[in-house]
């Protein structure tokens, strides 16, 4: 009796520590893809932590001694990440060409489980023909899963052991739970990619039909430093001509010259800065000088309709660190927006008043104020979104991208009805933060 009792004890015992190393396994299963998760969530730009994290904890859990990453391209598999537990003086090709005997592994749609490496490559008949890297690796038991979107091959990822030990089914399906996951990330940075070059490329768009809009104003504003700079240049031929010649006078008339060249060429990398295609560029700047740099730009527009613009800038500002183009893109925008809004009315004064202050919480907040119809309420809630129009040639663009432009900055960009006529638009930016002392 006393013997039953023991080997029950010792039956529930053992069977008591199985229960545990379940557990721990699915614990450290979870532990392993919280981490990848949380490698997806941080990095949502760059692949390589995730690729590492995913090499990490597949390694760990499948006690692999190597792992590799790649990914498919026309010419084979280029290799994105590699670890290995073991001291190894071995490094990996960065390619894989589709025609070797490792490279069609890595080309595979399905799990490849490969218990016994060196046998495969006898019985495959690849021994003369196989990369050295292979034997100088010393991998035995090999796995290969891929990673597909959509059924197509973007890339494998692959575990290798020095000594022959076949990869159990739970192992083989973690390892393809984990691909599923680098899939996943490759995906979400691809369309966010995908997603800032069409936002670049509505950026410019929006800047070159803005430009149109202006070229009557771009016009005047370089025509007429040049036209100065010739009648400065023609004066001073004729204190030239003096009996004797008029140095002074000359010498003054041909600073103006220069002066009026420089002017010109200024007015010329403005708008050459404005249109160009080119990625945000993140330096420190002055807003009011961005809002100065817009007006100059935008005031043929205002004079053309009979309007006036009153500047309250406050000074001094702290700096920013972002893409000054773009800011200067916003207030393009807004100022062709007053301008169209207050063209139509020919009962109200024409003015618009544009202003800068500081704002302890946001930094700093530029507002635009016109004197036009003003909007409808319907109108307000759908302002920013993408087509969205309340003109009849509008493109429904200016106003969604410059809220995203403010938003990448930081800033938060909204619209105000005012009384009794008129709209007020807003912007703020976060001032840049001075260096820990």
């Amino acid at each position: 009796m006393n013997q039953l009792k023991t080997g029950e004890a010792s039956e529930a015992a053992h069977s008591n520590s199985d229960l545990q190393k379940e557990l721990a396994e699915v614990l450290r299963q979870r532990a392993a893809i919280s981490a990848v998760l949380r490698a997806i969530a941080n990095s949502p730009h760059d692949l390589q932590p995730i690729f590492d994290t995913i090499l990490d904890s597949a390694m760990h859990l499948c006690r692999a001694e190597t792992g590799a990453c790649r990914l498919a391209e026309e010419g084979g598999s280029r290799l994105v990440a590699y670890k290995a537990h073991a001291v190894l003086q071995y490094t990996p090709p960065m390619l894989y060409g589709h025609g070797s005997f490792i490279g069609r592994l890595y080309a595979s749609k399905s799990p490849v489980h490969i218990p016994d490496l060196a046998a495969e490559i006898r019985r495959a008949g690849e021994t003369d023909r196989i990369d050295v890297s292979v034997s100088q690796a010393g991998a035995r038991t090999s796995l290969f899963v891929p990673m597909l979107r959509n059924d197509e091959l973007v890339g494998t990822l692959s575990l290798t052991r020095l000594h022959i030990e076949p990869f159990t089914e739970k192992e083989i399906e973690l390892v393809t739970d984990f691909t599923a996951q680098a899939a996943i990330a490759l995906e979400i940075t691809r369309r966010e990619r995908e997603l800032r070059e069409l936002q670049i490329e509505l950026a410019r768009a929006n800047r070159i039909a803005t430009m149109e809009q202006l070229s009557s104003s771009i016009a005047h504003e370089v025509i007429q430093p040049i036209a100065t700079a010739r009648n400065n240049a023609r004066a001073a031929q004729n204190f030239l001509k003096m009996k004797p010649p008029n140095l002074g006078e000359a010498r003054e008339a041909l600073d103006c010259v220069v002066a009026g060249a420089d002017r010109a060429g200024e007015i010329i990398h403005r708008i050459r800065d404005h249109i160009k295609k080119a990625p945000p560029k993140m330096d420190r700047f002055d807003v009011n000088e961005a809002i100065r740099n817009a007006i100059i730009l935008t005031r043929g527009e205002v004079v053309r309709i009979g309007a006036s613009i009153q500047t309250q800038l406050a000074e001094p500002l702290p700096f920013f660190r972002g893409d000054r183009v773009q800011i200067q893109q916003v207030m393009v925008n807004l100022i062709v927006n007053a301008v169209q809004a207050m063209s139509g009315d020919g009962n109200s004064r024409r003015e618009l008043q544009i202003s800068t202050e500081t704002d302890e919480a946001e930094g700093v907040c530029v507002g635009i104020r016109d004197t036009g119809p003003g909007l409808a309420p319907e109108s307000l809630p759908r302002l920013f979104e993408p087509f969205y129009t309340t003109k009849a040639e509008g493109m429904g663009m200016g106003l969604a991208i410059s809220r995203s432009i403010v938003e990448a900055h930081g800033g938060r960009l909204w619209a105000t009805a005012c009384e009794p006529h008129g709209t007020l638009f807003q912007f703020t930016i976060p001032a840049e933060q001075a260096p820990a002392t």
